[in-house]
């Protein structure tokens, strides 16, 4: 199986870097091929912007989505998107590998699904879940609280 793992961490000695590590020592042992996009170490680009388009339809006024179909459609979108869209096609199983920053994704793996999960690429209408462009990857998100239940949850003190 190939496995993509996206990792949003700063930081490569920390518990997440830890369990990073291990899944890709263990699926490398079991047989399975897999690439990591560490998008700090890439200093993956979290924002949307008119750079991720070669071309526009309408230069003056961004209408993102809409230049996003476009660019895809085109061949004209940024090629660090490009390449990630290509991991994912690569992919069977996705695994998003990130600690929880205010109850969220880190900004970074939030620009990340933003710019890389294009219109025309991964949903449209008529695509979605079952028939989008993802829809032979099975998905997986390893998330690290960094904080105890009994923080998160003060009324529930007895878990």
């Amino acid at each position: 199986m190939n496995v993509l793992i996206v990792y949003a961490h700063h930081e490569p000695k920390s518990f997440n870097g830890a369990l990073k590590d291990i899944a890709v020592a263990v699926l490398t042992e079991v047989g399975h091929q897999v690439k990591v996009s560490d998008l700090y170490a890439m200093n993956f680009k979290a924002i949307a912007d008119r750079a991720d388009f070669k071309e526009m339809l309408e230069p003056d006024y961004l209408k993102y989505g809409i230049e996003q179909r476009h660019a895809y459609e085109n061949d004209a979108l940024a090629d660090d998107i490009k390449a990630e869209q290509e991991k994912l096609r690569w992919a069977d199983l996705l695994i998003l590998q990130f600690p929880t920053y205010w109850f969220s994704v880190p900004a970074i793996l939030k620009g990340w699904v933003d710019r890389v999960f294009t219109t025309g690429f991964a949903y449209s209408k008529g695509m979605s879940y079952d028939t989008g462009g993802l829809e032979r990857q099975a998905s997986n998100a390893f998330v690290h609280y960094w904080r105890s239940v009994r923080y998160l949850c003060p009324q529930r003190s007895s878990w």
